[in-house]
């Protein structure tokens, strides 16, 4: 057999292992199939590389030019997989577990580029949040606004994950513009090799943007200071030895982390045997125990139930577990392959020996199961194993020994204050769920569980043929937790990529906002157009252009007609008593709405032109009523541009009515699509 030696790549160039190399072996066969590792990297070269090319090309580009390098991305690994899913059947997984690492990554990657384009501007500085007026006539005002972190994001990836745990670490890393270096576990770093191949192969990516270094990362964490980013997932002991570095403490490097948990899952006290909810936990637990043969992060450690279903639940799964069928990942008929490695596999017994000093094993004999299709003496092969502890009130160990592999401990509640308080004894879990149907259950949890625990999860029969699971972080998210779970998080959609990125207060006066911001604000300069803004397309038209518009008078005859057309009767415009009765009015006032399309009556070009679409408006406020015999004028401002489609984009209007005594009465901001030519 081949042996195939996994190179690193760095500063431009593939680097093959040397004689510091680790052999890697198949998790099925027990054959060595690849060896990897270097004596040292070259650090500092790694660094600067990453700073001195890849940032400064990414930097460069607008959040929406890397939203579409990452869409590019995904979609050049999606007509590439098969590659990937081939070599992770030797990491032990099957092929319903490539789809979450590999199916998962991809689509984690298109979501964080979705987002991107969606969420953020096209252009170089995110604003978080509202302008803030910092004086009392607005000529001195604040933003937050984040700007890309000018170093590099070293990521540490576990063994269960070699795709997902990349991609999802490297989308928000690259939307933000910092580049990375991707460290993996060299169990499997073969896969991640393959991955990162592709990529670099695909053109794609601009040179710098990405680095591996498959084996140990040497001294690079001494190199790091305050514009780095560290961010690791795997075990808690791990993370606190890499955390705890001087240099990274001395310089504040960021360092996220994603641990290990004790996870639960708890049987609301209404899903009793017989019911949707009851048979779903049932289906869940499964799940959770046998994917990737129970390694994940995610994964349900310790089961929740009332003290009656107790046996019931342990019935119920032990039937499922019984009929799991065991053996080669590579045979369709498998639903469980093996662990990574021995060494994980010996790992996991080692944590079962603890978990049986205080629970029963009632199923599961790690000495005694059946391997479909594979030699169980040669690969890293267990059964599904579960222990019932019966009191979880004295109980440590089930509460703070997390054995990765396909094992779970049942314990029971006495009430669902019991229950909170046996989750929350995990000290900090990634995920816990409820599986309910009773809505004030939830209420009771999250009030009582949130602290704990970085995501929970609730199904029951409305949402269980849509739900995505209790194991399964999704991108639109936060991955993460408190306590043992590391205190960090990730994913979270735009919140992910703001690790990566540094929070600045900017103040000073409106023109320099929106200089900085690239959008208008109020009180910032305005500019008219040789023509009306309607017709100009949209790369004509600019920022701060704007559009006084003449008066129109609001009649008592105006606010009757629009009451009687919408069939909009309320007392404050019809009912001149009733309306000084509210203290909000003088008397008889005009609807809103009725402002509104007076506004657009003002300002709309009714010409064809470039202006393609109204798609809606946001921010609306009414700020001052509007009485029979008011006149309202309205400014019309170019706040924003967005290029959209190859044919149009959107353009953010500022909208403000004024009354005859210049006095707001309403303010919003218009979205339309124009075309570009």
């Amino acid at each position: 057999m081949t042996v195939q030696d996994i190179q690193s790549f760095v500063t431009g160039d593939w680097l093959a292992p040397d004689s510091a190399a680790r052999d890697i072996r198949d998790a099925v066969t027990g054959d060595v199939i690849a060896r990897a590792g270097r004596a040292q990297v070259d650090a500092s070269a790694m660094i600067d590389h990453a700073v001195s090319v890849g940032a400064p090309a990414l930097r460069a580009m607008t959040f929406h030019d890397r939203a579409r390098m990452l869409k590019a991305l995904a979609l050049y690994l999606q007509e590439r997989k098969q590659l990937l899913y081939d070599l992770s059947f030797s990491t032990g997984a099957t092929q319903k577990d490539h789809l979450i690492d590999v199916d998962g990554g991809i689509g984690t990657m298109l979501v964080i580029a979705s987002k991107g384009r969606r969420e953020m501007p096209d252009g170089h500085v995110y604003l978080d949040g509202g302008l803030e007026q910092l004086s009392r006539k607005g000529s001195f005002v604040g933003q937050h606004v984040c700007t890309p972190l000018q170093g590099v994001a070293v990521h540490i990836n576990a063994f269960n994950f070699p795709v997902w745990g990349m991609l999802e670490k490297l989308a928000p890393t690259l939307l933000a513009g910092v580049p990375a270096i991707v460290k993996p576990a060299t169990t499997t770093c073969y896969v991640t090799e393959a991955c990162v191949r592709l990529m670099v192969d695909s053109g794609i990516l601009p040179n710098g943007t990405i680095q591996l270094v498959t084996g140990g990362l040497g001294d690079l964490l001494n190199h790091l200071g305050a514009q780095d980013v560290v961010s690791f997932t795997g075990s808690a002991d791990t993370a606190y030895a890499l955390r705890s570095a001087p240099n990274l403490l001395r310089n504040s490097v960021r360092f996220v982390a994603e641990q290990d948990s004790l996870n639960a899952s708890i049987l609301g006290p209404d899903a009793v045997p017989g019911t949707p909810e009851f048979d779903l936990f049932v289906k869940e637990v499964h799940r959770e125990m046998t994917t990737k043969a129970g390694q994940k992060c995610t994964a349900i450690r310790r089961i929740i139930a009332p003290q009656a279903q107790v046996d019931a639940v342990i019935a119920a799964l032990s039937e499922r577990l019984r009929d799991t069928v065991i053996g080669d990942p590579r045979d369709p008929a498998t639903r469980m392959g093996a662990l990574v490695s021995d060494g994980q596999r010996r790992d996991v017994l080692a944590k079962c020996a603890s978990l049986g000093s205080e629970a029963e094993r009632v199923f599961g004999d790690p000495d005694a199961f059946a391997v479909h299709g594979a030699d169980a003496s040669k690969g890293a092969f267990l059964p599904p194993m579960l222990y019932h502890c019966a009191d979880p009130d004295a109980a440590s160990h089930v509460h703070d020994t997390e054995a990765f592999g396909p094992v779970a401990t049942i314990m029971g509640y006495r009430d669902l204050s019991h229950a909170i308080a046996l989750v929350n004894r995990g000290q900090g879990s990634l995920v816990a769920s409820v599986v309910t149907n009773d809505p004030e259950v939830a209420r009771e949890v999250v009030m009582g569980a949130g602290a704990f625990h970085g995501r929970l999860y609730f199904n029951n029969r409305d949402s269980m043929a849509e739900a995505t699971g209790h194991g399964s972080p999704l991108p639109h998210m936060v991955h993460g937790g408190p306590g043992r779970a590391g205190g960090g998080e990730e994913l979270g959609g735009v919140r992910g990529v703001m690790h990566y990125m540094q929070r600045t207060a900017v103040q000073g006066s409106p023109d320099v906002i929106a200089a900085v911001t690239g959008e208008w604000v109020p009180g910032a300069s305005t500019s008219q157009g040789p023509a009306h803004p309607f017709q100009r397309n949209f790369d004509e038209v600019q920022i701060g252009e704007t559009l006084h518009t003449s008066e129109r008078e609001v009649t008592s005859e105006d606010i009757e007609h629009f009451a009687e057309f919408t069939g909009d009767t309320f007392y404050a415009h019809m009912d001149e008593d009733a309306a000084k009765r509210n203290p909000f009015f003088p008397g008889r006032v005009a609807h809103g709405y009725l402002l509104l399309s007076f506004a657009a009556g003002l300002f709309v070009d009714p010409d064809e032109g470039p202006v393609l679409a109204n798609t809606g408006l946001d921010t609306l406020r009414f700020q001052k009523p509007v009485s029979a015999g008011d006149r309202i004028k309205v400014q019309l401002t170019v706040k924003k541009k967005t290029k959209r489609t190859a044919d149009y984009g959107e353009v953010r209007w500022h909208v403000i009515l004024r009354n005859q005594d210049d006095a707001p009465v309403a303010e919003y901001e218009l979205l339309t699509m124009n075309a570009y030519t």
